[in-house]
């Protein structure tokens, strides 16, 4: 099969299907669980047949392993851009906490997906995932460290992880039980909350 040039209008023409497969996917699977949604599914809500969906990956599970991994990559890159660019440890856990609220308010479907469907990845990408994330909650933890001096890498962790929880059930929670947030409302809210939990204890400034 012929491939598109990188850059030519059929290249981003396909670009831009793949992606509403992705979309898609996040909100079908999301609503009903992955095991529920055809590949007919999928094309329909793209605008494209069921079996064109084979000409962007080459199953269901494909695609939602595109989608977590896709996911993953964004989040890893965001806080590694984050830590490059703010040398001071309290305003770069700032920009990372805003940056997770950030996700986690605009992909509430995607976190949805990967809390209940992960299983359904192939091992390898899996594997893949796990990688990426943990190499992601490292970033927070090298972050912690320096404004929690001698504290324990595992207690770092938990709170990084209890913060993960903090912020990324609370867009879909509260959806779900009939009233969709908004973000102007949910962000400082979730900001300030996440701060608290990440620096209870940290030494005051001199």
């Amino acid at each position: 099969m012929a491939h598109a040039a990188p850059g030519t209008p059929r290249s981003q023409a396909k670009e831009n299907r793949r992606q509403a497969l992705l979309t898609a996917a996040a909100a079908l699977f999301a609503l009903h669980g992955f095991n529920r949604v055809s590949l007919e599914d999928l094309g329909a809500a793209a605008g494209v047949s069921g079996p064109a969906v084979y000409r962007h990956f080459q199953g269901k599970q494909a695609v939602l392993g595109d989608l977590l991994l896709t996911v993953s990559r964004e989040l890893l890159d965001g806080g590694l851009r984050v830590i490059s660019e703010t040398k001071d440890p309290m305003a770069a856990l700032r920009r990372l906490v805003g940056f997770q609220v950030e996700f986690a308010l605009g992909k509430p479907d995607v976190i949805r997906v990967q809390d209940r469907d992960f299983s359904n990845l192939s091992q390898k990408d899996q594997s893949e995932v796990r990688t990426l994330q943990r190499n992601y909650v490292e970033i927070w933890v090298e972050v912690l460290a320096l404004l929690h001096p001698g504290t324990d890498a595992v207690e770092l962790r938990m709170r990084a992880h209890a913060t993960f929880g903090l912020i990324n059930s609370t867009p879909h929670s509260v959806r779900n039980h009939g009233r969709k947030i908004a973000p102007k409302t949910a962000r400082p809210l979730l900001e300030s909350m996440a701060l608290a939990a990440l620096t209870v204890n940290v030494p005051p400034a001199p």
